[in-house]
């Protein structure tokens, strides 16, 4: 089966790329890739419906979103193609993120098996990635941990491979919740307790460590509420936001009683950790 590539610019946030990958997946696209210019998304030459896909693009919160081409490309082995073109992760040379068809290397002190479907968090991209080199310079042995916005429940993974005690993720989206389920299964992780919900979810349960890596608008909305659930001394991992906005996250974590203390920055995509 011919299959047609259609490369799009990113949208100005990571929930909004997912929103937008959710529709394209109703109208025949049934697998996406990250590219340097934003991604590619691909459907079956006969499901293509140019039509609805405009309809898509004119939707005003996708404003920002370029197509950038349409590419036809004559059937092949698509997953053989795919796997060849999907690499594995490698964070400060001791951490390694994987999908279940790369071999394993016993080099990598952490090594993270993570089935890359549509759900966000394969660390990839700089958001997870910059939060996963935070979480490498912290210890995790005996905290309680929440993942805000978990995703593939990569973070998760590694925090109780870090040694983190009671460990819950917690993702809004039905399809994250279950990659997650299947994730933390693959890496034998099975006391994470994964949940679909959001900030009303909380209920006020108490941790040490709190990861959030969603996106500017979503943490400075629930940040109060991730705070209720923060022990005093407690850390809070923000990630998802360019590096402008970190003064926006700032002053409001100063507000509601959080201290900054350090942050990294890459391709102008920034993580940073403050302290309750």
């Amino acid at each position: 089966m011919n299959y047609y590539a259609c490369s799009f610019s990113n949208p100005e946030n990571d929930n909004l790329k997912d929103m937008f990958m959710e529709l394209l997946g109703t109208i025949g696209f049934d697998s996406f890739m990250d590219t340097d210019e934003g991604f590619d998304a691909y459907c079956q030459e006969p499901s293509l419906d140019e039509t609805e896909l405009n309809e898509i693009l004119q939707m005003e919160q996708f404003a920002n979103i370029k197509f950038i081409k349409k590419e036809l490309i004559p059937d092949q082995d698509w997953n053989a193609t795919w796997e060849a073109s999907y690499e594995p992760v490698i964070i400060n040379e001791f951490c390694r993120i994987r999908a279940p068809f790369h071999k394993v290397e016993g080099s990598y002190k952490y090594d993270l098996i993570i089935e890359p479907k549509m759900s966000f968090g394969t660390a990839h991209h700089e958001t997870t990635s910059q939060i996963i080199e935070l979480m490498l310079q912290s210890d995790f042995t005996g905290l309680n941990l929440l993942d805000m916005g978990s995703g593939t429940g990569v973070l998760a993974i590694l925090a109780k491979k870090l040694g983190s005690a009671t460990t819950v993720a917690i993702d809004n989206d039905e399809w994250a919740y279950r990659n997650a389920l299947d994730n933390i299964r693959l890496n034998d992780e099975n006391e994470i307790i994964v949940e679909l919900g959001d900030a009303n979810s909380l209920n006020d349960r108490q941790f040490d460590i709190i990861l959030a890596n969603i996106n500017r608008n979503i943490l400075l909305r629930d940040m109060k509420e991730y705070v209720k659930c923060l022990v005093d001394g407690g850390k809070i991992f923000f990630s998802g936001f360019y590096e402008e906005d970190l003064v926006l996250i700032t002053k409001e974590a100063e507000r509601l009683g959080l201290k900054y203390s350090n942050h990294v920055t890459k391709n102008n995509w920034t993580a940073a950790v403050f302290v309750k």
